[in-house]
């Protein structure tokens, strides 16, 4: 194993050759490649829903070139390598888990995720952090749902949260009709700005409560809306027709139609 990583880390190393590597690689910076970082991080959750896993295999291994990507880049500027990385990664993984490679005790996952929590912000507060908000440390890099996930979770800790899903779907009402509201006035876009944020807010925790993972719910939305549209248009072009010519009702008759063909099979 150790050789076969070390084979990557050289053929990254001839990529990113100034003389004699690909002029792609060669150009690239943190700022061009983190993009593509995040691609392939959505690439194999992607992979993990839809249960390839040989495509997970392969996806695996183009998030571990991202790594190792960042780890050269680095290394040429002379800030770390990917040595320093994996020892970070180990010393981190040791550092937090003391009920396993110490002497501490969880009797639970939830307990664990206490100490986890109690543990980062012993690790901030070493580094100089001085924000002791019990919404500290989440990332501001996420995407905006992860991070409201985040943000609920961790003011959940110290007893903000609604006590079950009822007043949540409630809440939801109210936000959905304050947007409705917003409309009928005809209001600008800063108005409809932040009502439709609340909502998507509130959908955030509905998805919380209910345990589901919002990310996973809206692919499969995503999946399923692309699946109907495709049919829609077949069962047009069957009829030697295209969804562009057809009527909004006529459209929503072959929409129905396709939602019939799928709870059948």
């Amino acid at each position: 194993m150790t050789d076969k990583v070390a084979e990557l880390l050289t053929i990254m190393a001839r990529l990113r050759h100034r003389e004699h590597g690909c002029p792609w690689d060669v150009a690239q910076t943190f700022d061009s490649i983190a993009p593509y970082t995040i691609e392939e991080a959505y690439e194999t959750a992607d992979a993990i829903d839809r249960k390839d896993y040989a495509a997970l295999k392969d996806e695996l291994g183009d998030l571990l070139l991202q790594v190792v990507f960042h780890a050269r880049m680095a290394e040429e500027q002379h800030l770390f390598a990917f040595g320093d990385v994996v020892d970070a990664i180990n010393a981190k993984l040791v550092r937090r888990h003391p009920h396993v490679f110490g002497d501490a005790r969880c009797t639970d996952a939830a307990e664990q995720s206490r100490a986890w929590d109690d543990i980062k912000r012993t690790e901030r507060a070493a580094k100089g952090d001085k924000d002791t908000s019990a919404l500290a440390g989440i990332a501001r890099g996420l995407p905006e749902w992860q991070r409201a996930l985040k943000l609920c979770d961790k003011a959940a800790t110290v007893g903000f949260d609604w006590p079950s899903p009822e007043p949540v779907l409630d809440k939801l009402q109210e936000e959905i009709a304050e947007v409705r509201a917003e409309f009928g006035v005809g209001a600008g876009h800063d108005r409809l700005l932040d009502e439709i944020g609340d909502v998507a807010f509130v959908l955030v925790n509905v998805a919380r409560h209910a345990g589901v993972d919002f990310s996973a719910a809206l692919r499969h939305a995503n999946a399923k809306f692309e699946r109907r549209f495709r049919r829609m248009e077949s069962l047009a072009a069957a009829a030697g027709e295209t969804l562009a010519g057809k009527s909004l009702a006529e459209q929503d008759a072959l929409w129905d139609q396709a939602k019939v063909e799928e709870r059948n099979t």
